[in-house]
């Protein structure tokens, strides 16, 4: 007996569209294409992981440095008030005070003295802007131009010194800037 269903001859049962296999040598190169193409992002994704971590370490080196710059800042005008409370008391007037007044004036001269210690040993230094120091617009602030001895262009004055924390200026130094000597 004949199954009806199968009317076809064994021509019939091969795919009619099969591709032909590639050749080992068209495998070869395919692969070898596949391994560069593959290597290539290896290469590159070992290079983002390694400026990734470069630039983390940079980021946790200067908030190491620069982590306290707010709090410094604020801190500043602590240093200021006790430069001008020293600042108010002429200096012969300082032998005439009493035991006690002396030893006020030494504790605040103590405290200041402690205060600037402390900032430095947090990289917190002052700016140099003493009177006939070059002008640098980088760390100083010029809020007037003044006739002095100084040479012109130079610092002629000192009106509020600057702080720096590590190499960046946290307050610029306010100076008066030297036009030269008077006429």
């Amino acid at each position: 007996m004949s199954d009806p269903t199968n009317t076809g001859d064994a021509a019939d049962l091969e795919s009619p569209a099969e591709a032909p296999a590639p050749s080992p040598e068209e495998t070869i190169l395919r692969l070898e294409s596949e391994k560069e193409e593959l290597r290539g992002q290896f290469l590159r994704v070992l290079a983002d992981l390694d400026n990734t971590r470069k630039r983390a370490e940079r980021e946790v080196s200067e908030a190491r440095v620069y982590a306290i710059g707010k709090f410094a800042g604020d801190l500043l005008s602590v240093a200021d008030n006790l430069s001008r409370a020293l600042a108010a008391l002429p200096e012969g007037e300082r032998e005439t005070l009493t035991e006690a007044g002396k030893n006020l004036l030494g504790g605040i001269e103590m405290t200041e003295k402690e205060l600037h210690t402390v900032l430095t040993r947090h990289n917190v230094v002052q700016i140099e802007a003493a009177p006939g120091s070059a002008f640098d617009p980088n760390v100083h602030q010029a809020v007037a131009q003044i006739p002095s001895d100084q040479p012109a262009g130079t610092i002629a004055q000192l009106f509020q010194p600057g702080w720096r924390i590590g190499e960046r200026t946290l307050r610029a130094a306010m100076v008066a800037v030297s036009l030269g000597a008077a006429n």
